[in-house]
């Protein structure tokens, strides 16, 4: 039930990223569909295991974690960091696990699993304050723009 629950709140807030959001927030929407796609082909050809570090899940929050980091660096918004955070700490799981092969599985499970939802809820609340800093400002910069193009006094590099 927790997963057909935790489903529905991922696909709402995907939808409505992906329909109202500016670039990052639809960046992110399209960082959790990929997870949630690779997640479920990893099921079709291994079986969920908590009882020794998880590689499969391993590499898909590696590289969610990649992708969060790079677009908190590269978006014009606060918000990403939270979320770069939340992404980083399935990481944390996955090495306690690799240090303490007596961690209770469910332990381990949870620490995977808590943070991510938190994030429907934060993309949704992303989604939300974007959509009103277009209603009020009418627009809404997506991305950092680089620091030489910012500066015009900075010095230029061959």
């Amino acid at each position: 039930m927790r997963i057909a629950i935790f489903l529905i709140l991922l696909a709402a807030a995907l939808g409505y990223a992906a329909w109202k959001g500016g670039g990052p927030e639809r960046s992110m929407a399209a960082i959790l569909a990929a997870m949630l796609l690779a997640d479920q082909a990893l099921h079709l050809f291994i079986p969920a295991r908590f009882a020794m570090v998880d590689t499969g899940h391993l590499v898909i929050d590696t590289a969610a974690a990649i992708a969060t980091i790079a677009l908190a660096l590269t978006a014009h918004r606060f918000w990403p960091m939270a979320a770069a955070v939340l992404q980083t700490l399935p990481l944390v799981a996955h090495f306690s696990r690799a240090i303490d092969l007596a961690m209770h599985p469910a332990a381990y499970l949870t620490m995977q699993v808590a943070a991510s939802w938190l994030l429907p809820p934060l993309l949704v609340a992303a989604t939300w304050r974007h959509q009103r800093r277009l209603s009020r400002c009418g627009s809404d910069r997506s991305w950092q723009i680089s620091w030489r193009r910012s500066n015009p006094s900075a010095p230029k590099t061959s």
